[in-house]
């Protein structure tokens, strides 16, 4: 069988971005959003002020060319930073020049960094011999700080650190994992992740249930304030026991739920046949309110 590919019929890729960068007066650009007072007090604005103050802009901001007025430029992307370079008192900014007005696609991909990615970006740059006192002023941090950020996974075992490497976890959090042993700290992990709460409260939960033998500090008997040792013994024994009801429900969850869809559907054709559905209502109305009820839940769970 001879078989070919009319090329004609591919039609050619649109680029988001034109392939350089350009030099716009920040003047000439239009914000599509304004910047009140109050988020130019927050800690995020300064933290990007004082970056580009010491370092300048890593990621340009993002335009388009007004329709109306080519000499004008909407901005998609980068509110905070262009507002911090006219706060410093630039004039011009490099800029990204995109194809489209649609803001919406910029804004939805960004994403912030997580506590383990945060660690990664400074350690790379202290192993590059960025002082640090430059580093903590570009994050606007102090050296304290900096210090504890790039030690954040000293004593966290790999697997726990890949389990939460981008969960948006408080620092708090490694400081509790670092009191238990590596299996454990795996084990806390993944109940972190199984139950999407990186609160500190929870970690601090999971540490209470956690035994003993399962501490770093296995001879320091653990002290929770206001709790006694009965209530954390106690807590031990349901952690454990909801820990293995949890494994058990991922072990069967898919089987399950393939089961539930095929029994939903089964039961909805049932429901909806008039000639059953007066049947059952005749002779069996307390199936074929079950029925119903059944076929509603599970219509609920198969479209979340």
């Amino acid at each position: 069988m001879n078989e070919y590919v009319n090329l004609e019929s591919f039609k050619p890729v649109t680029q988001a971005f034109s392939a350089d960068t350009i030099i716009a007066q920040i003047d000439s650009i239009l914000p599509v959003r304004s910047i009140g007072k109050t988020v130019k007090a927050s800690h995020k604005y300064r933290q990007i002020a004082c970056s580009i103050d010491e370092i300048g802009i890593v990621e340009p901001p993002v335009v388009c060319k007004d329709k109306q007025n080519p000499d004008i430029f909407l901005l998609l992307d980068g509110h905070l930073r262009l507002e911090a370079l006219k706060d410093l008192g630039a004039t011009e900014v490099e800029c990204l020049l995109a194809n489209d007005d649609e803001a919406f696609t910029y804004n939805k991909r960004i994403s912030r960094l997580s506590a383990i990615q945060e660690q990664r970006m400074i350690a790379k740059a202290i192993q590059r011999n960025v002082p640090r006192e430059k580093i903590a002023k570009a994050l606007n941090i102090n050296v304290r700080s900096l210090n504890r950020k790039a030690n954040l996974i000293d004593g966290i075992c790999e697997e726990a650190v890949a389990l939460l490497k981008d969960k948006m976890c408080p620092m708090a959090i490694f400081d509790v994992l670092r009191k238990m042993v590596p299996m454990r700290q795996i084990e806390a992990a993944e109940l972190l992740v199984n139950a999407n709460n990186y609160s500190i409260g929870y970690s601090k939960a999971i540490l209470a249930g956690t035994p003993q033998s399962q501490l770093v500090a296995a001879t320091t008997p653990k002290r929770m304030k206001g709790m006694t040792a009965e209530a954390l013994a106690r807590m031990e024994g349901e952690l454990s026991r909801l820990q293995q009801a949890i494994t058990s429900v991922q072990d069967t969850y898919g089987q399950d739920h393939l089961h539930l869809t095929v029994v939903k559907g089964y039961l909805a054709k049932l429901v909806d046949n008039s000639k059953i559905a007066r049947y059952l209502e005749k002779r069996q109305p307390e199936f074929l309110s079950e029925f119903r009820n059944i076929a509603q839940m599970t219509s609920t769970i198969g479209s979340s």
